[in-house]
């Protein structure tokens, strides 16, 4: 595995790579971008144990900083375009029922505030696309910037530290191969995959009570 990414992940490029792909997939949500990191993370723990992978390997540090601030840009670029999009954008979301759906419970969730908006920005930066419905929305239904932008700096760390430490720590667990990187993304899927389910489960309804 780390022999056919190795002049890559052994070079400064690996952050401008990392950065890249995590800045456009909010875009292009088929960007292997976790991929990328997880495997980035997986040379740095082969480099930590001592296996030849080149004369440099990523630092750990530097790859979860370059993760986190390109998803929390890209993020921002996708709210400002949102944001200026017009007409235009709302009848593009308005012709898409699971966009209208997301659009609605967005709004209403962001202007609840608390603990709520946080929890759904941070699960839709691991859900498959989440990433993208959140940070339009969020610029289409002209949420404030400091409804929005906190909680994408925390869910940008947390994915990035999150993807980081998979490859980082099965690596050292399961040696610097297909395996282990391979296990590392299925931790990521299935993170994706349950956070995907908890956006979608419907909001509980409040239950009135009668004098």
């Amino acid at each position: 595995m780390l022999e056919s990414v190795g002049p890559l992940t052994g070079s400064p490029w690996i952050y401008a790579a990392v950065a890249v792909s995590v800045l456009l997939d909010v875009f292009l949500p088929v960007l292997p971008s976790g991929v990328l990191v997880i495997t980035a993370a997986t040379a740095a723990a082969a480099g930590s144990a001592g296996a030849a992978v080149g004369q440099a390997v990523p630092n750990i540090m530097a790859l979860t900083l370059s993760a986190a601030t390109a998803s929390v840009l890209g993020d921002l670029v996708a709210y400002r375009l949102a944001w200026r999009g017009g007409e235009r954008l709302d009848r593009a979301i308005a012709r898409s029922r699971r966009l209208s759906r997301a659009q609605e419970r967005l709004g209403a969730v962001l202007a609840r505030g608390g603990g709520a908006r946080g929890a759904l920005v941070v699960l839709a930066r691991f859900a498959p696309a989440g990433r993208s419905v959140v940070s339009l929305g969020a610029g289409a239904a002209h949420r404030r910037v400091r409804e929005f932008l906190p909680w994408s700096i925390v869910a940008g760390l947390a994915w990035a530290a999150y993807s980081v430490a998979l490859g980082y720590f099965g690596g050292q667990w399961l040696g610097a191969s297909w395996f282990a990187t391979g296990v590392s993304f299925l931790a990521l899927f299935g993170a994706g995959a349950g956070a995907a389910y908890l956006m979608r489960r419907p909001e509980p309804q409040e239950s009135g009570t009668s004098a």
